[in-house]
């Protein structure tokens, strides 16, 4: 299989337990039932706004730990592929995440709000209302991943260090250097 598939797989499965954790950290969201259907007792309250915040925070430490645990598991190929894979990884962890915290105590709610009359009251599940909450992950994976890449500054397969000119590792390979030589040689010594 293909590394970015591979990473892809490695990701995905963390989506239910951030969801089971996210419906269990919820804060509390009163609904009221009118006309049998739940309506939020208080839309401008803190409730549904922490319900999408938790969502955000928890897929914010997920992808960062994702993106972290991927750049220190690579090799010194396939960044494009890994990259790719923590992305879709995230995507679909993030969507299984969100739907697996829906379903957490949905049954009971229906059920409250299919029997119940107006006015009664039913503590709600985790929803979300903000969906753009769903990036968080892939994008803190990919920004974690990138943010090392840049500061850690892994060399090149091959690369042994401080190399000097006419390296193969220089700018266009054998054939370009870059260090200016004495007039017919080049900075090995050899006649041009």
């Amino acid at each position: 299989m293909t590394t970015w598939l591979v990473t892809t797989a490695i990701v995905t499965p963390f989506g239910p337990l951030a969801g089971l954790l996210w419906a269990n950290t919820i804060p509390k969201v009163t609904y009221v039932i009118i006309q049998g259907e739940p309506l939020i007792a208080d839309p401008e309250g803190e409730g549904p706004v922490g319900i999408d915040g938790r969502f955000a925070l928890i897929g914010l430490a997920a992808g960062l730990l994702c993106g972290i645990a991927a750049y220190a598991a690579r090799g010194r190929r396939n960044d494009i592929a890994l990259i790719l894979g923590i992305a879709a990884g995230g995507v679909a962890a993030s969507l299984l995440a969100w739907k697996t915290g829906h379903l957490v105590g949905l049954g009971h709610f229906d059920d409250v709000v299919r029997h119940g009359r107006d006015g009664d009251t039913v503590t709600g599940i985790a929803d979300l209302r903000a969906k753009g909450v769903l990036v968080f992950w892939p994008v803190a994976a990919v920004a974690a991943y990138g943010l090392l890449e840049v500061l850690v500054r892994r060399l090149p397969p091959g690369d042994r260090g401080d190399g000097g000119a006419g390296e193969g590792d220089e700018v266009g390979g054998d054939e370009l250097d870059l260090e200016s030589a004495p007039t017919g040689r080049d900075v090995d010594g050899r006649e041009g």
